[in-house]
């Protein structure tokens, strides 16, 4: 047994993804944006400056309501200099063609794309308005 194996088998189970969080300025303008694409709060909390919003589907992101403010550049991902952190988070749709028009009819620009992404993969890029990236993408069936 390699390395690699030996380390699969000794890691937890892991079995998905259970939320995301995004750091965002004002809740108000944050949930507008966050509906617009399906979520709606499902808690709040009340000791910390947290909202947790869920879509249809069960996909759940915590808004974390305490990011400075600032110019609203994303630090990440728009500064010369790149920090280690999560850049985007890529959510899964069934149409692409579908998902640009819906994208096009809410007022929400799309940054970049539709664009091929390997070979099974068609994604566009979005951002928030504290200018988060969130890519959605059609994975083609094989």
């Amino acid at each position: 047994m390699d390395d690699q194996a030996r380390a699969a088998d000794a890691a937890p189970p892991i079995l998905a993804i259970d939320h995301v969080g995004v750091r965002v300025r004002d809740a108000e303008r944050a949930l507008a944006f966050y509906n617009k694409l399906g979520f709606h709060i499902v808690y709040e909390d009340r000791s910390e400056p947290v909202l947790i919003v869920r879509n249809r589907d069960g996909i759940e992101l915590n808004l974390i309501v305490n990011a400075s403010p600032g110019e609203g550049s994303n630090v990440l991902l728009d500064m010369p200099d790149k920090h280690p952190g999560i850049t985007h988070v890529a959510l899964r749709v069934a149409s692409m063609d579908e998902t640009v028009s819906r994208l096009r009819t809410l007022g929400i620009a799309i940054t970049e794309g539709p664009v091929a992404l390997g070979p099974r993969n068609t994604s566009v890029f979005i951002r928030d308005p504290d200018d988060n990236v969130i890519e959605l993408t059609e994975r083609a069936s094989t």
